[in-house]
């Protein structure tokens, strides 16, 4: 029995995994020269696969319900045995992020295809999907067109960002010819534009650090980094879902001392400093912070209650998300509701879907690649069940 996979992430790898395990001729058909290519950029800084914690707090850091019964068959306890299995050992760093020992995605991605390949998987790169030719597959491929048979197909072909890693998304237009029910994409896990003045230039490539970050119910102390186009870095990532929802954002720069604390810190005597040096002075504020309050709160109030409320419910004038391309992850494309239980899309029989493809939503921190191996080894597992393996 025949299985096409068509995407060669972390799902698409993982479904190939699973139906090869269970006795399919597995090929895996990828339209850039190279597999993984966004897989080994986010490794770029340190490979963080998932987060060392029970499965029920894991699952509350996940949008979508139907990815808790997902994550149960596939949790951090199994992402870390199956990375040993390939022979990358992990361990457990700072705020229970868990990293191959050799922090990089290239090791284990090697591991992974060197495995794949002694099962028997076929790769063919080069090769862009572009629907079905009656009952094959329509690929495009430097040497023309090509039309391949499967018994059973599994999509995992990203989301709708990082088109030049692979994830660009023209897969909506092929499914929406089918009438596929799809979601328009959202970024998520996204810098922020901000429209700076020539002051704040000096502090490009500053972190923004101790600060407490709020949009709507989610309340975020992760740092940030002041960039030329705007704000960047895990303590803006983990608003995404709130943004996305209009809610306005704000900072708290000093959210170790409570409101009282700060205006007793102010009402020192100010002497002939002018209100900057006094700020700076008696709240011990990075240069950083006192710029964002100056960028943002200007003229800043003069009274102590005032300027303290300021500091600790500064308003964060923003221009909405960064261009979608260059956001980590996206919401949208195949809503759940398109899907059975088995990740199957109702209107096309044996065509599964896995990964970012999917409409859910997680922050960084190891949760999207456990989310991307999670749903690949359940469509996996679906589409041999399918084949009657």
């Amino acid at each position: 029995m025949k299985a096409a996979i068509i995407g060669s992430g972390p799902a698409g790898l993982m479904a190939a995994d699973t139906l090869v395990q269970a006795g399919a001729e597995v090929t895996i058909y990828e339209q850039k020269p190279s597999v993984g290519r966004k897989f080994l950029m986010a490794g770029k800084s340190g490979l963080n696969l998932t987060m060392a914690m029970g499965i029920d707090d894991l699952v509350k850091s996940y949008d979508q319900t139907q990815m808790a019964q997902i994550l149960r068959n596939f949790d951090a306890d199994a992402v870390q045995q199956w990375a040993a299995g390939l022979g990358q050992p992990v361990f457990t760093g700072s705020s229970k992020r868990v990293f191959p020992e050799a922090m990089k995605a290239s090791p284990l991605l090697r591991a992974w295809l060197a495995h794949l390949d002694g099962l028997g998987v076929a790769l063919k790169t080069r090769h862009r999907w572009d629907g079905w030719q009656d009952e094959s597959l329509s690929f495009q491929t430097p040497d023309g067109p090509l039309s391949e048979t499967a018994d059973v197909v599994v999509l995992a072909m990203g989301g709708g960002s990082w088109s030049r890693l692979g994830a660009d998304g023209k897969w909506v237009a092929t499914l929406a010819r089918k009438d596929v029910q799809l979601r328009p994409f959202e970024p998520s896990n996204a810098a922020l534009a901000v429209n700076w003045s020539d002051v704040i230039q000096k502090h490009f490539g500053t972190p923004i650090k101790t600060v407490a970050w709020k949009a709507g119910a989610i309340r975020s102390r992760g740092e940030a980094i002041l960039s030329e186009k705007g704000l960047e870095g895990g303590g803006i990532y983990t608003l995404s879902p709130a943004i996305r929802d209009k809610a306005p954002v704000s900072l708290d720069l000093l959210p170790d001392l409570t409101l009282a604390a700060i205006q007793k810190k102010l009402e020192r005597p100010r002497g002939k400093n002018s209100l900057s040096n006094h700020i700076r002075k008696a709240l011990n504020l990075p240069a950083v912070k006192l710029a964002l309050a100056q960028e943002w709160a200007r003229p800043l109030p003069q009274t102590a209650p005032e300027l303290a409320y300021v500091l600790k419910h500064l308003t964060v004038r923003h221009a909405g998300f960064q261009p979608i391309d260059s956001a980590i992850s996206t919401v949208g494309g195949l809503p759940f509701d398109a899907l059975d239980e088995t990740l199957m899309i109702k209107d096309l029989p044996g065509v599964f879907a896995a990964g970012e493809m999917l409409d859910w939503d997680a922050p960084t921190g190891g949760y999207l690649i456990n989310g991307c191996l999670a749903t690949g080894r359940w469509a996996g597992l679906s589409a041999a069940r399918w084949l009657g393996l």
